[in-house]
């Protein structure tokens, strides 16, 4: 073989036309991703603002807030609220927070958490917000958790 037959094997396996076509694929894909990331980040936002999870002590008494009697969202736990429940109550437990029922050799914080919550005994209250920008506050003993 001669030089000018050697074929260069140091250098990419695409010519230029096929590396600018993988670059805006990656272009494309990287925009989509960051896309997806900002409408994530907005529907988390949006759940975030209809729902918060507050202490019992975290309360002030005489709060504005919808009165027992005139409540009008369901007394079932939604699913979300369950969720966000359970893993703020596990994290608490991780960070030694004092457990609410008898342990039975559990260990795994969620699974505590899932105890708390089947008995009913998790002190955070759920502040469900209305259209009108009033809310009404749940106590975990007053919600059917099935």
């Amino acid at each position: 073989m001669s030089d000018d037959e050697q074929q260069d094997y140091s250098g990419a396996a695409f010519d230029d036309d096929e590396a600018d076509d993988l670059n805006d694929v990656d272009d494309l894909q990287n925009d989509s991703d960051s896309n997806n990331e900002a409408l994530n980040e907005e529907e988390i936002d949006q759940d975030t603002e209809r729902m918060e999870l507050l202490d019992s002590s975290d309360v002030p008494p005489g709060s504005t807030t919808v009165p027992k009697s005139a409540r009008i969202t369901t007394q079932f736990l939604t699913k979300y609220e369950r969720a966000r429940i359970l893993g703020t109550r596990a994290l608490q437990i991780s960070m030694n927070a004092p457990v609410m029922v008898s342990l039975e050799g559990e260990t795994d914080p969620l699974k505590i958490a899932m105890k708390e919550l089947r008995e009913r005994k998790i002190p955070i209250i759920i502040r469900r917000y209305l259209p009108d920008d009033s809310y009404e506050d749940w106590r975990i003993e007053e919600l059917i958790v099935d």
